[in-house]
């Protein structure tokens, strides 16, 4: 375990990822930047601290503490969009999610350096997914893979109006079998915020790459709005953004997470091996 790369191991079969909660950025980096909160301003911000129960339900958790500004290891490497003709962030991001530029100008990663980050980065992360992921299915048969994500409840540029408040992705089933889709449904069906199921995020790269339901692994992408577990100002400001941890607000949502992740547990316990 390095400040890049955080692995908790558990023994049931369930791997919780968390691709977008780091705030690292490399020292050398970021007088090239337009400016470091820019550059962390889309961090899924607290999700460490929201999914902190997941070990104590025998959950392996997988992290990674670099910023996604540096490399996105929810991102496809060979550069395909996850979402042809919609708005999105590529594997280095050169831009906020609202369209602001990340970099000065003339200081975008180059071919060389992207493909440095790749190996120095998001490789590590994912020979660390597919190491636990192997490892948990070698003791149950299966294993099940949450990818959890939080993003502003609005950003115009991405979505229109307002986010609902879980929004499940399964890559329009084909990541997971669909007894695991329902009882993740029925676990934030429960709560009575809004939901959707393979809305405007369909799952990234991650849920895309590692879901194969025939061969034992079942992937699924959680995005939560933010509301949930923090105030969301009006204007984002380095002033304003990101506001502090809520544990008050959060702990109505963190419960209902934890039946989430409970539910995920249950499936895999009960569905049987490919």
């Amino acid at each position: 375990m390095t400040h890049r790369l955080h692995v908790t191991r558990g023994q049931a079969p369930l791997v919780v990822s968390i691709p977008h909660a780091g705030t690292m950025i490399p020292a050398d980096l970021e007088p090239r930047l337009v400016s470091p909160w820019l550059a962390r301003k889309d961090a899924d911000w607290w999700l460490e601290r929201l999914y902190d129960f997941a070990d104590a339900l025998g959950a392996t958790v997988v992290r990674t503490g670099v910023s996604r500004t540096v490399i996105d290891v929810n991102r496809d490497p060979s550069g395909v969009s996850l979402y042809p003709g919609q708005a999105t962030t590529g594997l280095c991001p050169t831009d906020t999610f609202d369209g602001e530029p990340l970099y000065q100008a003339g200081q975008e990663p180059t071919g060389a350096e992207i493909a440095s980050r790749r190996e120095r980065f998001f490789d590590p992360y994912h020979a660390a997914l597919r190491g636990e992921l192997d490892r948990l299915r070698g003791l149950h048969g299966k294993a099940v893979l949450y990818d959890a994500h939080s993003i502003r409840s609005r950003a115009p540029r991405l979505f229109a109006g307002e986010l609902p408040q879980f929004n499940i992705g399964t890559n329009n089933g084909a990541a997971c079998d669909p007894g695991l889709t329902r009882a993740v449904e029925a676990a934030c069906d429960a709560t009575g915020l809004p939901r959707v199921t393979d809305g405007r995020f369909k799952g990234g790269w991650i849920t895309r790459r590692y879901g194969r339901p025939d061969q034992g692994v079942h992937a699924v992408q959680m995005e939560l709005a933010c509301r949930g577990y923090i105030d969301e100002p009006p204007v984002l400001t380095p002033d304003t953004w990101p506001t502090p941890y809520a544990p008050a607000r959060a702990a109505p949502l963190q419960a209902a997470l934890a039946d989430v992740l409970k539910a995920c547990l249950a499936f895999a316990s009960t569905a049987p091996p490919p």
